[in-house]
């Protein structure tokens, strides 16, 4: 298994971030559109840019609190389908990932 101190705090970073970035895209979204009918059609084309990252935001950030649950229950570093440990590589570089490389690649 892995040290988890280390991918907990990289978690808790990563998860205020995101807080912070959703909150702000949010608060984008609220903003009123311009009485101009050509202008209104660009903040709307705008705003499902917004969404579709704050979307993204969201599924991350429920990715990180499953990290952090497996952290918790002593399952984290061990692939959620096939069990194996998953490579420490992995793990650096998305440690929110639930499984191996071969189960991610459809192994």
């Amino acid at each position: 298994m892995t040290d988890h101190t280390k991918y907990q705090a990289q978690l808790q970073s990563r998860l205020t971030e995101l807080s912070s970035e959703a909150r702000h895209l949010e608060e984008e979204l609220r903003t009123p559109h311009s009485a101009d009918a050509e202008e209104r059609a660009v903040e709307s084309e705008g705003d499902e840019v917004l969404e579709g990252l704050e979307q993204a935001a969201v599924a991350e950030m429920q990715q990180i609190n499953d990290a952090l649950k497996r952290i918790e229950l002593g399952t984290f570093g061990a692939c959620t389908h096939c069990g194996n440990d998953i490579d420490t590589e992995r793990l650096d570089v998305l440690p929110h990932t639930p499984v191996c490389v071969n189960c991610a690649a459809g192994g």
